[in-house]
């Protein structure tokens, strides 16, 4: 038997064993019908073997010094950003934001394709659709997050700053967050129903949402709860999140404009956390390409807050995204989607989205315009 022939066999095992059983169950039947497979070859058992390259028999698993490397690689690069290129509070220009984001892109890009090698074409195509759902739904947090820097009048060289402490916390919130999904998963499958339906739901409400609807910071819960216990100063510390007036220790309005993003990343991610698990059940895939999108976020929202105008659809592309991710949890155990297609029809919504925007703001400029150059009787 060829070697091309008993690895197009293993990628049938693996299409078998990735059906909805537990974890384990899936690596058993997977490795006991590949080596099966492997014992016909002239009756000479051929053995598993980790390594690279097409002729590889088995993945690498994934293992706890992997999740530690990711992790600590993480940290330098959030390490380097703050205590080295932006050691003193700045604008961050267009361009710089631009450059920070493509750099974000394509360091995701790279990583899915160490992903093919290491743990085959499936699990790279699954972190890309999940980096790409992520990354759409940050969009939309970058306009409500560009709105409170407005409500609180956020001096441009201070936001930097709060964008970098709210990404440290959301890191936390959503490593915990997808540590609890996973272990709720793995003990009760009905769980993904769940988060079908809820994904359904939401992308239901925002369609149906009224768009003309404002953020009220004010009106928060969380910094409201923190006006009340804390003594707050009036104005702006230079970047500092706390202060001393009067020998009583204080925040500052950037500690509640903190606490306000937070607290806004937390509401984001009870949707975006389902809506990834719509995608793919593995734990590093889920955490990684969460991580990637976060770390964008803060380019990004330098390089879209001044184009707020131009993405006005894309909340019902990511409405359509959440629902089909909802649907495609409900209906797979009749029938699955291969991760192909359903990352492409992901890439058409959300592109489709932007574009329509960006005719529909370019067809109002016309009118306007033309309205405005016509002659007056």
């Amino acid at each position: 038997m060829r070697v091309r022939e008993l690895w197009f066999r293993l990628r049938r095992a693996e299409k078998y064993a990735s059906s909805r059983k537990s974890r384990r169950l899936e690596l058993i039947e997977c490795h006991w019908i590949a080596y099966r497979y492997f014992e016909l070859d002239n009756g000479n058992p051929v053995p598993l073997m980790l390594g690279f390259g097409p002729a590889m028999l088995a993945f690498t698993e994934i293992r706890w010094w992997h999740w530690a490397s990711f992790v600590i690689l993480v940290l330098v690069f959030l390490a380097l950003d703050l205590g080295v290129l932006h050691r003193r509070a700045r604008e961050v220009r267009f361009k710089e934001a631009l450059a920070w984001t493509a750099v974000c892109f394509f360091s995701a890009m790279i990583f899915a394709w160490t992903l093919v090698p290491v743990r085959g074409k499936g699990e790279a195509i699954d972190f890309v659709q999940g980096y790409l759902i992520e990354l759409s739904l940050s969009m939309d947090n970058v306009f409500v997050i560009a709105l409170i820097f407005q409500f609180f009048g956020v001096p441009r060289q201070y936001q930097h700053r709060v964008l970098f402490w709210g990404i440290i916390g959301a890191l936390f919130m959503r490593g915990a967050m997808i540590g609890i999904g996973t272990e709720l998963i793995h003990s009760y499958e009905w769980v993904l129903y769940v988060f079908g339906i809820f994904l359904v739901i939401t992308g239901t409400k925002m369609l149906v949402a009224d768009q003309t609807e404002e953020v009220r910071p004010d009106q928060n819960p969380v910094v409201r709860i923190v006006r009340r216990y804390f003594p707050v100063t009036a104005h702006y510390e230079g970047q500092k999140f706390f202060t001393w007036h009067e020998g009583r220790r204080m925040l500052t309005p950037l500690a509640l404009v903190l606490v306000m993003v937070e607290s806004t990343d937390l509401v984001f991610a009870l949707d975006s956390i389902p809506a990834i698990f719509g995608v793919t059940t593995n734990p590093f895939i889920v955490f990684t390409s969460n991580v990637f999108a976060i770390l964008g976020l803060r380019s990004l929202y330098f390089v879209l807050a001044g184009a707020i105008a131009y993405f006005e659809h894309l909340k019902f592309g990511l409405a359509i995204v959440l629902i089909f991710i909802g649907f495609k949890l409900l209906i797979v155990d009749w029938v699955k989607i291969p991760s192909t297609v359903s990352l492409l029809i992901v890439a058409s919504i959300i592109a489709a989205s932007v574009i329509s925007s960006i005719l529909s703001v370019r067809r109002k400029q016309a009118a306007a315009r033309n309205q405005s150059s016509s002659p007056i009787e």
